[in-house]
This record gives C-alpha cells, sequence and structure tokens, in this order.
C-alpha cells in the first residue's frame, strides 16, 4: 500500500477528485492546507483521512516553514506528494527533499505558460489548444519532468472562466490516473523525462471537441 500526503490551498478538488477515484494500492494518508480555512481539510476529516493546518504566515521565511511542512508530511511516511492548487512556491531544499515522488498539476500545456494567469495568457495569444499537464517537482517553478498532459480546444467564444472550467474537468481525470500509474510503478524517469510505460497511452488526455468534459 503507497501512502501518499495531499497538499492543498482551498477547496482542493483534484485532492476530491483523486480520494474518490479510490486508486488500488494507494491510501490518502493526510491532507495538508497552509491556510487554515481550506474548505478541502473539513472534506478529508470528514472521510477520514488526517487533516492538518499549517499556516505559512505563522513563520518567520519560506525555509522556516518548509521545515515545518516536511515534518507534517513525514510523519505520514509518504510514498508520494501531491500538490494539488497548492499555492505557495518551494523552496530548492524542500523540492530536493522529495525529488522523483511529488507530483503537480498546472493549467497550461507545459512549457507554455507556467505561472498563474494562464488562461488569460492563452486567449491572448490566441492558441488554438490549451489544457493541463501532471509533472514531477523539481525546484524551477513549473517545470520538470512531463508525465501527462490534456488537451481542450479553445473556442471562439471562450473567456477565460469557460475555458479554466472545462481545463479543470480535463485535470479532475488527468490527475487520478497519473497517481494511478505511479502508484502502480508504471512511471520512470530517465535523462530528465519520463519514459514510456505500459500504460503510455494514458499519457494525453485529448477529448473529442464536442465532448462533455
Amino acid at each position: 500500500m503507497k501512502n501518499i500526503v495531499i497538499l492543498i490551498s482551498g477547496r482542493g478538488s483534484n485532492m476530491q477528485a483523486i480520494v474518490n477515484a479510490a486508486i488500488p494500492g494507494a491510501r490518502v494518508a493526510a491532507v495538508i492546507a497552509n491556510r487554515p480555512d481550506a474548505a478541502g481539510l473539513a472534506w478529508a476529516a470528514e472521510r477520514g483521512i488526517a487533516a492538518v493546518a499549517l499556516d505559512h504566515k505563522a513563520y518567520p521565511s519560506r525555509e522556516a516553514f518548509d521545515a515545518a511542512l516536511a515534518e507534517a508530511i513525514d510523519a505520514h511516511a509518504p510514498d508520494l506528494v501531491v500538490l494539488a492548487g497548492f499555492m505557495r512556491i518551494l523552496t530548492a531544499g524542500f523540492t530536493r527533499r522529495y525529488e522523483g515522488r511529488m507530483l503537480n498539476i498546472h493549467p497550461s500545456l507545459l512549457p507554455a505558460f507556467p505561472g498563474l494567469h494562464t488562461h488569460e495568457r492563452a486567449l491572448e495569444m490566441g492558441c488554438k489548444l490549451a489544457g493541463c499537464t501532471v509533472h514531477f517537482v523539481t525546484a524551477e517553478l513549473d517545470h520538470g519532468p512531463i508525465v501527462s498532459q490534456g488537451v481542450v480546444n479553445v473556442l471562439d467564444d471562450d473567456t477565460p472562466d469557460s475555458l479554466a472550467a472545462r481545463v479543470l474537468k480535463l485535470e479532475h481525470q488527468l490527475y487520478p490516473e497519473a497517481v494511478r500509474r505511479f502508484v502502480a510503478g508504471d512511471i520512470a524517469i530517465e535523462g530528465g523525462k519520463v519514459a514510456s510505460g505500459p500504460s503510455a497511452a494514458a499519457s494525453l488526455l485529448s477529448p473529442a471537441p464536442n465532448a462533455k468534459i
């Protein structure tokens, strides 16, 4: 059984998708939020999952918070750490600690549009495709070996909100599948890239243009 610790900052919709997926061989051991009022904490606690609030504002530096966060994570002996809407930039030391066993999902087709306001930027650039990327976390923001990507068509009448809503539905499918592949030992990093494995077909999710995702 693989222990998973999920980090959130808000309602944690991707966290909920992963928990609801009931991934074979996986146990969500804890959900940790850097905001005590994060709605996802109550959701997790109601399902018997350890829910921990660790207010980043209570620490004098980013390094001090990351040290406390690592201690809270390690208390649950994680095989995998999952960032699910965790809105904190992590220090290099923290990312090295969990190298090769920490995943993130980003709402763009990386390496395009790292950082914030991804949907606004995609629309401003006139992109015809948008989507999301599951990747291993490294010290460089929104980089790291890509595990899988989901793609949607950008519609003529899209707004940042409408595009974000469609991409989020895609995230809820893509992220649990990436976690499942990790737990199954189906993902390996070779030469700084994720090597193709038995479930390589699961590395790209591209619904039909009119699919209701």
